[in-house]
């Protein structure tokens, strides 16, 4: 199964980032960032159905253990995987721009 990061799933990676850099160590702001990259390339393309059925219909939503983060994801085909956004789970949700 292949993973693809959408832009918008990229920009928010950034402004995640961006916020926890505002606020901890650059050590603690990598930790999350790759914490939440590496769940979701280690998780999804074996297990595919993991998360849980989407707000939206078509996607599913991956919920990070440990931080605050949900993955909002869609199945294309039998073999892709597209990354539509990551949020804080305190965010409004659905989002009309996937």
């Amino acid at each position: 199964m292949q993973l693809q990061w959408t832009e918008p799933a990229a920009q928010d990676l950034d402004k995640i980032e961006e916020y926890i850099a505002s606020e901890n160590s650059p050590t603690v702001t990598i930790d999350i960032v790759l914490g939440v990259i590496e769940t979701v390339e280690m998780i999804l393309p074996a297990h595919p159905r993991a998360g849980r059925m989407g707000r939206v219909t078509g996607t599913r939503e991956l919920v990070v253990e440990g931080v605050p983060f949900i993955i909002i994801y869609r199945q294309i085909g039998a073999d892709q995987l597209h990354i539509l956004r990551v949020l804080h789970d305190a965010q409004h949700w659905p989002v009309t721009n996937l």
